[in-house]
């Protein structure tokens, strides 16, 4: 018996890292202390954010969006690619760059080394969800309005797409509204920092949507001719661009046959504005959801009185002010047409003095120039994506159910015209509790929805208990009913055995290569590639003929309430294991 050594001293974090963390702490606590009611209200914003996007994914243990399953597949092929017992390298490649859907999977496989599989997928599938209010507060703090507004982003989290499970498309959403907010923020009074953020809120949209990353391009550009009459720059925009262009110009040259633009005929169709509440909020069969979209649409249009209240009354004030004081207004309206002037207003705003005393006329008039000008972004932002709404097609080569996507899109970024909070704590504090009732009712509807889905999933969860690590598993599914989604959350959920135990699927999101996880070419040495199979395979089961499609697996899982013994009659080593609910479990004879 050796000397037990003394316990190891706790590493203490980098003395820059504390201080900074240290001045952080200090900055928020000052700030809480001289706007308590504003601190109080930030509290309820982030609470209700919280309930709103976790409470759903932890009330269920498999929740009910649609492609989600896959996405955690996807995301255990970049967590264990190179650990043989899970088998990965033999049938998978990884192409980050070539098809660059990457930051939820990324996430997800960091948060997998320390969390279980499942538990790691929801908590990044809530980051990308949280990108959306998040994403909407930056964009209001850049057209000078109050970032509780980002609340309003919560609207749109439980939308179809999400149910969909078209996560990247959501978080790339908010990452686009935090882009043209940083970049409004940049123009106004550049610094390093500010560069730095829109650097990265770029990449992290390359690396999120690469088909929403052009319109972001075009977003800084466009914002920044919109203010230039009231910034008079350009330059600042130029380094935060270079890092994103420069991958994308890679990704052009990498990228896989799929992602090439496929040719398509645009044209104007107005009635699809008739579709619009039909691509909202028409997940679930339970009529509460429909409910709770018309109570969540009366808290905010309430909300919107209220601060149209307060609008008209900073107006009022502000023609008051000038009709005041003739010669402010016209020192203003000099300031205004004034590069220097502009400037000027500026310099005072960062100014000790200036932050402490009331800006004179001539100060302020350039600031409302800056944000007039900017109001316009987002409106037309909204306006080119209603566009898209309207005249793209539903499919586009392999990429289905496109055009809906995009009101849900012009729909985020048209929140950007909701006017600013009002200054009185009388109408502000109504104002973010109703704005927060709306995202909280629409909420609950989910929470409600997963929880029962939870108890549909029971059966399959001790049914995939049976499965050894790493099966060669073909799943069927035949019955799509024991849910509210009005799309089939069963579809692809047998996935989720790959993403907790690895092994090999009869279907797989990487036959299209259209993901960061391929297949390797058959012939490659060493590759073992499930065997190929027809178009649609996983929404017609009634095609399989096991002699034909089930050699390769020594697994097989079937949900179909009326049994499937028969489907596998013709391979007599094929033997039942097991039957829970609308599951049947079979292996073949000596398989591990």
């Amino acid at each position: 018996m050796g000397t037990p050594s003394p316990p190891a001293e706790p590493l203490a974090a980098p003395a820059p890292a504390r201080r900074a963390l240290a001045g952080l702490l200090r900055r928020g606590a000052g700030a809480a202390r001289r706007a308590p009611l504003s601190a109080a209200l930030a509290l309820v914003v982030v609470a209700a954010s919280v309930y709103v996007i976790a409470v759903p994914l932890a009330v269920v243990r498999y929740p009910p969006m649609t492609d989600l399953p896959f996405h955690a597949a996807e995301t255990a092929a970049f967590r264990h690619y190179l650990d043989p017992a899970w088998h990965f390298r033999e049938q998978f490649t990884l192409q980050p760059l070539a098809v660059p859907y990457m930051s939820m999977y990324a996430l997800g496989a960091l948060l997998m080394l320390v969390l279980p599989p499942v538990a790691a997928v929801k908590v990044a599938a809530a980051a990308m969800l949280a990108l959306l209010p998040a994403g909407l507060a930056v964009l209001f703090h850049g057209l000078k309005r109050s970032p509780l507004l980002g609340v309003l982003g919560l609207l749109l989290v439980w939308c179809n797409l999400t149910h969909w499970g078209f996560l990247n498309h959501m978080g790339a959403l908010g990452l686009f509204a935090m882009v043209v907010g940083l970049t409004l923020l940049l123009l106004d009074r550049p610094s390093r920092g500010r560069q730095l953020a829109l650097a990265l809120a770029l990449v992290a949209l390359f690396f999120t949507h690469i088909f929403r990353f052009p319109f972001a391009l075009a977003a800084v550009v466009g914002t920044a001719i919109v203010v230039f009459p009231a910034t008079r720059r350009l330059r600042p925009i130029a380094l935060p661009l270079a890092p994103s262009l420069a991958l994308f110009a890679t990704w052009l040259v990498v990228r896989t046959d799929t992602l090439h633009a496929a040719p398509i005929a645009p044209a104007l169709h107005w009635e699809r504005l008739g579709e619009v509440p039909s691509l909202l909020f028409t997940s679930f069969t339970d009529p509460a959801e429909a409910a709770a979209a018309g109570r969540a649409a009366r808290f905010v249009l309430a909300a919107l009185l209220v601060c149209a209240a307060g609008a008209a009354a900073r107006l009022a004030g502000a023609g008051g002010d000038a009709a005041r004081s003739p010669e402010g207004a016209s020192a203003s309206a000099d300031a205004a047409r004034s590069p220097e002037g502009a400037g000027a207003s500026a310099d005072a705003a960062c100014s000790p003095a200036g932050a402490g005393a009331a800006p004179s006329p001539a100060v302020d008039a350039p600031r409302w120039s800056f944000a007039r000008l900017a109001a316009l972004v987002p409106v037309a932002c909204a306006i080119v994506f209603l566009g898209l709404f309207l005249s793209l097609p539903l499919q586009i080569g392999l990429w289905w159910y496109v055009y809906p996507r995009e009101i849900v899109a012009a729909l985020f970024l048209g929140l950007g015209a909701f006017p600013d909070l009002p200054r009185s704590p009388w109408l502000k504090v109504p104002a973010v509790l109703a704005l927060s009732a709306a995202a909280l009712s629409l909420g609950a509807v989910a929470r409600d929805n997963y929880r029962r889905f939870d108890q549909s999933t029971r059966d399959f969860d001790a049914i995939i208990a049976r499965i050894p690590q790493a099966p060669r598993l073909l799943y069927l599914v035949f019955d799509h009913g024991g849910s509210t989604r009005t799309t089939t959350p069963f579809i692809h959920l047998p996935a989720w055995v790959q993403a907790t135990r690895g092994g090999w699927l009869s279907f797989h999101f990487a036959v299209w290569d259209a993901s960061p996880v391929a297949y390797r070419p058959r012939e490659e040495p060493g590759a073992v590639v499930p065997p190929p199979t027809p178009l649609r395979w996983e929404w017609t089961p009634s095609i399989f003929d096991v002699r034909r499609h089930g050699a390769f697996f020594d697994w097989f899982l079937v949900r179909r309430r009326a049994g499937a013994t028969h489907l596998f009659a013709k391979d007599p080593s094929i033997v039942a294991v097991d039957h829970v609910g609308d599951w049947w479990l079979y292996r073949r004879s000596g398989a591990p």
